[in-house]
Parts: C-alpha cells; structure tokens; sequence
C-alpha cells in the first residue's frame, strides 16, 4: 500500500524522511501565525505538486497522514489543510491523522513511538473549516467564539486558541504574552537578545512566534519613538542584519534594559500603544491603535476597540 504523509515543519519532514515511514514526505513550512494572510487563490496555487493540486497528488496514494505535533503555527496549518481537502472524499476516504504532543522535528525517529493514526471524519472537516474561517475573519470574535465549543476532534487546538488569543494586546499594557515575557526576561538579568528568544531548553517558554518573527517583536519595542528597552545596537532584524557579520555581532552582544516606560509596562501602570504606533496582522485582523482589539488574560475576555 503506497503511503503519503504530509507535515508542516521542514525539520519534522526531515525527520519523517529518516524514520522511512511513507513512500514519499511532503512538508509545508508556510507561517500563518505572523503577517497578513495569503489569500485562498494564492495558497491553492502555492499547494501545487509536480504540476498537480494537492488534491491530485494525494490521489495517488493508497493512505494519506496528516503528521501535525502541538506548535500554534502548525496547528493553523492543519486546520487550512483539512479545510483544503474537504470538498473532495476521494482523498478524505484515505486520510488520517497523526497527533503528537513533542515537535516532531525536535527528535531523532528512534526517540519517539509511532502514533496510531485516527481516521479523519466530518467532526474534523467541520473543525477545522470552522477554525479556519475564524482566523481568516476581519476580527477576532470568531476565533474567540471557539472556545465555546467542542474542539475535541482536533485536541490540541483549543490550547493553540487560547495562546493565540494572548498576543493579542494585553487590556492594560497593549502587549501581547510573547513582549511581555520578554520584558519580564529582561528585568530578571537577561541582558542579550538571544537570552530573550524562545527556544529548546530556553527560559521564554512562549511558542506561538518563530525565530525572525520574535526578532521584529524585539525590534518593536526597542525601535519605536518611545522604547520600552534600550540598548539594541543594531536593527532591523532581517537578512541584511543577518548578512553582515560585524553587525550582526554587534546585535547579539548589545547589552539591554528596561526602559521607565518598559518598568511601567510590567507594573501594569502604563500602555504600550499610548506612546507608539501599533500596525501588525494578527490573522485576518489588522490590528492598529485606532482598531485595536485587546485580550484580557485575568478574565480570559475579549476586549473590542
């Protein structure tokens, strides 16, 4: 029986290959936890395989497992993907999923026991098309919406709903959980930028932001009109940055600290977005001081503009 598995992290997809488990791996790494969402036609034409839709290249297949570990950003993904198959059960009728509570990609094939994968049915379909057309909305209510529901099928989602929902602005300081626990790093005497990056073994235990997306969160709070930490001596955080050694030298041994108005922040006694301009895609939200949606993490509520 020929077998396809699909996952969604190159690292996971390299170590799919390794562990010998399907005939072929296919990966996605597209990031729908940061910037403005493609739009359906786009991501249609850009899950095209060898000249086929997706849809098609999964019809060679005699099983097709959806590998999906507890990572927001691939939790997003899973979603877009069920919702993508749905309207063609020739492909449904040989799918099944493989969730996994470590990151895939983090373990070499002989650390980690093989899943049983569970058949996909319409709970999951309905699921996951629900959870998607909440995080495509123009606001954040839909998303919030689901928490009232029963999100069993996919288990791992109501925890990506929830730690989504936290970067959006926080009700007092207009931060989201990831800058915060920056700020907070930060007054503990982690003085680097890379002590402030989650990671592996490392103390921001945030998740939902990759590598260069917590690079513009950082450079989002040092470089604005009144920062909220000083001391970052080079930026932007791009390829640029990165191409330089000497700059990018300078960026990792820039000693930081907390700004008064970064001291306010965590007192609770000051709001980020009183000082400096807000302009980020949160989903399909667009998020900006004059349209921006809150979330209050005491009592997990949902704050309008």
């Amino acid at each position: 029986m020929s077998r396809l598995i699909l996952t969604f992290e190159d690292s996971a997809g390299g170590a799919l290959k390794k562990a010998r488990l399907a005939d072929f791996v296919l990966p996605f790494g597209w990031r729908f936890v940061w910037g403005m969402l493609r739009s359906p036609c786009e991501l249609v034409r850009e899950a095209r395989v060898d000249g086929r839709s997706l849809a098609e290249f999964c019809e060679r297949f005699d099983a097709v497992e959806l590998w999906a570990d507890e990572e927001p950003n691939t939790q997003l993904q899973l979603i877009w993907l069920l919702d993508h198959l749905r309207p063609h059960p020739d492909v449904v009728a040989r799918l099944a999923l493989v969730q996994t509570n470590y990151r895939i990609g983090s373990l070499e094939p002989e650390e980690w026991t093989r899943p049983r994968p569970v058949p996909v049915y319409s709970d999951h379909l309905e699921i996951a098309g629900a959870a998607w057309a909440a995080w495509r909305a123009p606001t954040p209510a839909a998303w919030f919406d689901l928490l009232a529901q029963d999100l069993s099928a996919l288990p791992q989602l109501r925890d990506t709903v929830i730690e989504l929902l936290e970067e959006l602005p926080m009700r007092v300081t207009g931060i989201g959980a990831t800058e915060n626990r920056m700020l907070e790093l930060l007054a503990a005497g982690r003085v680097h930028p890379y002590d402030l990056f989650p990671g592996h073994e490392k103390s921001n235990e945030r998740r939902c932001y990759g590598y260069w997306e917590v690079g513009e969160l950082l450079d989002g709070l040092a470089r604005c009109p009144e920062p909220a930490v000083s001391g970052l001596a080079e930026g932007p955080f791009d390829d640029a940055l990165h191409d330089s050694k000497e700059r990018h030298q300078r960026y990792r041994n820039s000693r930081l600290s907390l700004t008064e108005l970064g001291k306010a922040i965590l007192a609770q006694s000051d709001d980020f977005s009183r000082h400096n301009p807000i302009h980020r895609w949160w989903g399909g939200t667009e998020l900006t001081n004059a349209r921006l949606w809150r979330w209050d993490p005491i009592d997990r509520r949902l704050i309008a503009p």
